[in-house]
């Protein structure tokens, strides 16, 4: 259990999605497929990238009151039921999540639309549950009431 982690390498959540933008922003470069007519996609994407940014920094202020980090390739150390973590297990992957759904309206890209659907499903099947196991592991009880009373997602 020492030294144990839940979350290491390239599967860590901020590099799910920056892969995610990053390959959709070169696939829209190459063939650019739309979703929004105009100029609507920056009206509603960046509202919903400040949006993003404020669950991010509720969420990571949280960790940091609970004398826990945030990144996942170091020991948690506490298990956070306040502020966003009330209604989410992860609010900062929602955050990330929302990040990229404002990034897609923003720049019109069902190219970035279509790789958060993959992000989301990584991270559903892959990842959550990874760290799940570990936390589960970790502090027993504890998270397993957590999880049975809080929403993974939202």
């Amino acid at each position: 259990m020492k030294g144990e982690v839940a979350n290491f390498g390239m599967l860590r959540p901020p590099f799910v999605y920056l892969f995610a933008i990053v390959a959709a922003v070169a696939l829209d470069f190459m063939q650019p497929l739309r979703f929004l007519p105009g100029e609507l996609g920056a009206l509603i994407g960046i509202p919903i990238v400040v949006a993003a940014l404020v669950l991010f920094l509720l969420s990571a202020r949280r960790f940091k009151a609970a004398g826990t980090p945030v990144p996942g390739n170091r020991p948690t150390t506490a298990i956070v039921r306040s502020g966003p973590y009330r209604w989410s297990r992860n609010p900062i992957y929602l955050a990330f999540s929302v990040l990229q759904l404002g990034i897609a309206c923003w720049l019109n890209s069902l190219w970035v639309l279509g790789t958060l659907a993959a992000a989301f499903g990584l991270m559903t099947w892959v990842v959550i549950p990874r760290e799940e196991r570990y936390l589960e592991r970790r502090f027993g009880a504890e998270y397993l009431e957590y999880k049975a009373n809080v929403r993974r997602w939202l």
